[in-house]
């Protein structure tokens, strides 16, 4: 719809084609049915991609105010949440609305539902078979996103069409998601269903560095759930993880919990369970303990320092190797899909097959959670609205 408006009012005769009956889903159920449209911290630093420089073209030439003058413009009443991320103050449904007349601004031609059948390159245009007619088209968009929450549409069709032009891509798989886990390591902490807590994680990212990453570190909420671990900090740093790898994770992040309890334990008689209680959730205390050997109701006074140390790592860098994650039915996004090596940067444009474009999701750059993918689709929807 962004990149529909965009050419359509330059001037272009523009048919927006889309395979659901009802549009912009994703939209629709994004944060919480409020769609975090955007982050005022959006930066090429919040992707994640092969080729991690791409992005910066557009993601300049459409920023999050360039999007907020559209909002306002549509008098949608918004506000902050968390970090940089704007959420609408209404619903989501506004923001369809609001691309939805854009989009009439320009006289889109619109066909809904309607499915694509096959693409053909003719000499001078392209020929596009649908369940409701051809068309002949000068240029082509893709914007079919990946392969993510399936339940609303999601499919491969960009990728079989990257396929069939020999449009390489990068490997996929599920972003923003949780994590599960499992066997002996896990089991203590499978009955924590429901307890949350903010935490500091981290993961070493492995492949990862040669996705432009370092590693992942996020300072945010931790959810358990009766398969594993969730919450926006795990969300995050799912995008940075490997299979294999161990998670760090530091559930107590505003104190060295070791120095603490040692610097004090000459004049403390509490028990021990109620000491830790003071700072984590009272069940997920009782675990760690137990999983390190020590009795909630030891006195801290009575214990070792060696024992207080092992206890201090234990949370303050708690090490656990996900099992797998949920995979593409909970994940928000999905990494990897149309290599950006194969594109223009400035116009989103294949660099095999003039007039193809893919852009949004489809294309190898994920961003945060926090609105940054949907920052992403709105600077690439432009960046080729104004191109093709």
């Amino acid at each position: 719809m962004m990149c529909a408006a965009v050419a359509a009012q330059r001037g272009k005769r523009v048919v927006l084609i889309d395979h659901a009956a009802k549009l912009a889903e994703k939209i629709r159920i994004s944060g919480g049915g409020r769609c975090n449209f955007t982050n005022l911290n959006a930066t090429p630093a919040n992707f994640l991609s092969d080729n991690p420089h791409f992005c910066k073209s557009a993601l300049s030439r459409y920023t999050p105010h360039e999007f907020l003058v559209l909002v306002r413009k549509h008098r949608i009443a918004y506000h902050e949440k968390h970090k940089g991320q704007l959420f609408c103050d209404d619903s989501a449904e506004q923001i369809i609305q609001m691309l939805k007349a854009e989009c009439a601004a320009g006289d889109v031609t619109w066909r809904m539902p309607c499915k694509v059948e096959s693409l053909e390159q003719m000499p001078d245009a392209f020929l596009l078979s649908t369940d409701s007619g051809d068309i002949l088209a000068d240029s082509c968009v893709i914007a079919t996103g990946g392969l993510s929450i399936p339940k609303v549409g999601a499919t491969d069709f960009a990728y079989a069409i990257a396929n069939q032009f020999d449009i390489n891509l990068v490997p996929t798989r599920p972003g923003l998601v949780p994590l599960t886990f499992d066997g002996p390591g896990w089991a203590p902490f499978a009955p924590l269903a429901g307890v949350a807590l903010e935490v500091e994680v981290s993961t070493g990212g492995g492949k990862g560095k040669a996705r432009g990453a370092k590693g992942g570190h996020f300072r945010e909420d931790l959810l358990f759930t009766h398969r594993g671990l969730s919450g926006p900090a795990i969300l995050q740093i799912s995008s940075y993880w490997e299979e294999g790898a161990a998670l760090t994770i530091n559930l107590l992040p505003e104190l060295d919990l070791a120095e603490e309890l040692i610097s004090n334990k000459g004049t403390q008689k509490k028990q021990l369970g109620n000491v830790l209680a003071q700072w984590l959730p009272a069940r997920l205390a009782d675990v760690l303990l137990a999983v390190n050997g020590l009795a909630a109701d030891a006195r801290l006074a009575d214990l070792p320092d060696a024992k207080l140390r092992q206890l201090g790592e234990a949370v303050n860098r708690w090490a656990i190797v996900p099992t797998g994650s949920e995979g593409y039915r909970k994940a928000e996004v999905t990494l990897g899909g149309i290599d950006t090596r194969e594109l223009s940067q400035q116009t989103m444009m294949s660099n095999k097959v003039p007039g193809l474009y893919f852009i949004g999701e489809a294309v190898d750059v994920t961003g945060w959670l926090g609105g940054y993918n949907f920052q992403w689709a709105w600077a690439s929807g432009a960046a080729a609205g104004a191109a093709v």
